[in-house]
Formats: structure tokens, C-alpha cells, sequence
């Protein structure tokens, strides 16, 4: 049998629900039937949330992979140091908890480029936390593209049929339809096309979104899905890509979660994530919070493995003991799917 891969997870902002969503996650057995996981942040933070929550588990902090004990209930805490826990606070945003959080995911990527591990899972931070720590990035995917020094990636999101992989994100509306443009779509019909075979997906049919309403109406409603949106698509069916588009948004998506499209591609943030969130996050609206959170995030491009949760720091539960670990743990089986395709070609 191969050898089961090392998956490094970040404890995301300690001020969220990032270190109860690992925690949580760790203390699933059949996690350890098919990785080796271990935590990357502050031991201190992750022994304060079992403590404040009364969870099951108890922390080995350890300071090189090679110290990892890899049992369930005793969590491996690649240990980055004491946070200052006096000046972090759940549910508020603190220049402490934004430091302690950048300094976990990039701690992840040095461990991974150095090859200590086989993929990374990060938990989610908050921006303006990172930001005032000096850290000015827009999120995850910029930090790992900085670090890696990668200049094509993309972010794709996947749970269950629907995978949607982005021409943009983190940028406003007006600066993504000046992004529309063929090489760059060209460029994401080619990692959507390498990450659908990463993940062992047979239907390897890309649906692409059309921009403007209707794909434009034949001009009518803007010219970028004729000049460049249909260009791209014509030239990966020419690379023998089965690609069809520009697709009208609104028929793409409902058609994509049938499973019509292995894949689709939006072009910029939101027309991406509505949909993609209309399936996997589960709304309780008489408890006024979410039963089930699901939808892995993996950045597509890198020279190493990086997959996420796709939801947010969730301030308003932080600390409650609410939280679904669902996201976590589907993000963790996903990085450990790329890993052992990576490695192995399995």
C-alpha cells in the first residue's frame, strides 16, 4: 500500500472558528486511515480551544515532522510559539490573532516546498486581521502565489458535482471584466483541465461562463463573450479539450450541478461562489445558523498542494462549539486525493 501522505493544516485566525474546525477534524479516526495529518500554528491556541470547548484531545507540540506521533486524540502541533492569547479575543479582529495566522500559513509553505510535507489545508483567516499585521495580501490564494513565486493559478471550488474554477477573484467588479480576457481564460480551462484529472474525475466536459447577460445576446449586452471568451474556448477545443461556452450563466450553473460539466468556468467571483454556496452551505433558518458547511477551495497553478475550507472565519459562532468541521475534513480528503495522485499517480 502507498505510504499515507503528511497533510499540514493551519489553524487559521485563533480570534475564529479555525481552531475548533482542526481540532474537531483531528479527532476523526478515519482521518488517519488515509493521511498523517498535523497542525501548524500556536500549541497554545490549540490547547485553549480544548479547553474552553471540553473537547477530547490533548496536544503533543513538537518542533520538527519527525517528532509526530500521528495517534488519535493526541494532536501534533507543528508549534510556532506561544500567541498572545491576552490580545487575541474570539470574534474580534486583532493585529495578534491576523500575525498568528499569516505566520501559520506561511510556515505551512516553507514546509511544503521543503518537502517535509505533502500538502497543505488551511483554515480560514480574516483579512483585515492579516492586513493590520503588516501582512497586505487579499487572502489565501496571493500569499501562496507570493511565496511560491507562481504567476499562473486559480481558485477552484469543489463539492460534490459542481467544480467551479475562477478567471478572477479578489478583485473588484469592474477590474474582473477588464481581466476577461482570452489568454487568461485559455490559461483556466488548462488548470480546471489538470485539476478535474487530479482529482480523479471522469467527466472531463468544461462548461465556460459567458460574461454579460444572455453571453451577450450576439452583442446586444457587450462584445467580451464574442472578442474573447468564445476565442478561448475555440482554442482549447483545438488543443482537444472538450470545452463548450460562453455558456449563459444562469443556464451553465443548473446544468453544471447535474453533473453535465465536470467542470465549469466563471469568470469572476461571485458569479462563481452564489452558486457554488447554494449547494454545499446549509441554511437552519430557525436556529439563524448554518447545520452543514461543505465546498473545498484548492489553488490550482502551485508548485505545491494547497486546499481550504470555503467558508470564513465565522466571528459570530467563535468559540460556541458550534461550528461544522464538515468543510475541514472534505478539504483534507482532497488534498490527500492530490497528494497520493501527485506522488503516485493514484
Amino acid at each position: 500500500m502507498p505510504k499515507k501522505p503528511i497533510i499540514g493544516i493551519t489553524m487559521g485566525d485563533p480570534a475564529s472558528i479555525g481552531p475548533e474546525i482542526a481540532v474537531k477534524a483531528m479527532l476523526s479516526k478515519p482521518l488517519y486511515d488515509i493521511c498523517r495529518p498535523i497542525l501548524i500554528g500556536n500549541a497554545n491556541v490549540f490547547q485553549h480551544i480544548i479547553e474552553a470547548l471540553a473537547l477530547p484531545a490533548s496536544v503533543n507540540p513538537i518542533k520538527r515532522i519527525e517528532e509526530a506521533q500521528f495517534v488519535v486524540g493526541q494532536l501534533d502541533v507543528y508549534d510556532l510559539g506561544p500567541a498572545d492569547l491576552d490580545a487575541i479575543h474570539f470574534g474580534q479582529i486583532s493585529i495578534a490573532a491576523g500575525d498568528a495566522a499569516f505566520q501559520s500559513v506561511k510556515k505551512a509553505i516553507d514546509l511544503a516546498m521543503e518537502g517535509a510535507i505533502d500538502a497543505t489545508v488551511t483554515g480560514p483567516i480574516n483579512k483585515k486581521s492579516i492586513s493590520e499585521a503588516g501582512h497586505p495580501y487579499p487572502g489565501h490564494t496571493e500569499i501562496y502565489a507570493h511565496y511560491t513565486n507562481t504567476k499562473k493559478y486559480a481558485m477552484l471550488l469543489v463539492e460534490e458535482k459542481m467544480r467551479v474554477i475562477h478567471v478572477s477573484t479578489h478583485v473588484s467588479l469592474r477590474e474582473a471584466c477588464d481581466l476577461v480576457k482570452k489568454e487568461r481564460i485559455l490559461e483556466v480551462i488548462e488548470l480546471l483541465q489538470g485539476g478535474l484529472r487530479s482529482l480523479g474525475v471522469k467527466n472531463l466536459k468544461i462548461g465556460v461562463a459567458g460574461l454579460n447577460p444572455h453571453a451577450g445576446d450576439s452583442g446586444l449586452f457587450g462584445t467580451e463573450d464574442a472578442l474573447e471568451i468564445a476565442p478561448a474556448v475555440a482554442a482549447a477545443c483545438q488543443l482537444g479539450y472538450d470545452v463548450e461556452g460562453p455558456v449563459p450563466a444562469d443556464t451553465l450553473f443548473s446544468k453544471a450541478a447535474t453533473g453535465y460539466y465536470g467542470g465549469i468556468v466563471a469568470m469572476y467571483h461571485d458569479q462563481g461562489h452564489i452558486p457554488f454556496k447554494l449547494t454545499g452551505f446549509k441554511w437552519n433558518a430557525e436556529k439563524q445558523q448554518m447545520d452543514s458547511v461543505k465546498g473545498v477551495n484548492i489553488t490550482m497553478g502551485l508548485p505545491i498542494i494547497r486546499t481550504s475550507v470555503d467558508h470564513g472565519t465565522a466571528f459570530e459562532i467563535a468559540g460556541k462549539g458550534v461550528a461544522s468541521h464538515d468543510a475541514m475534513l472534505l478539504a483534507i480528503e482532497a488534498a490527500t486525493q492530490l497528494a497520493l495522485n501527485k506522488i503516485y499517480g493514484i
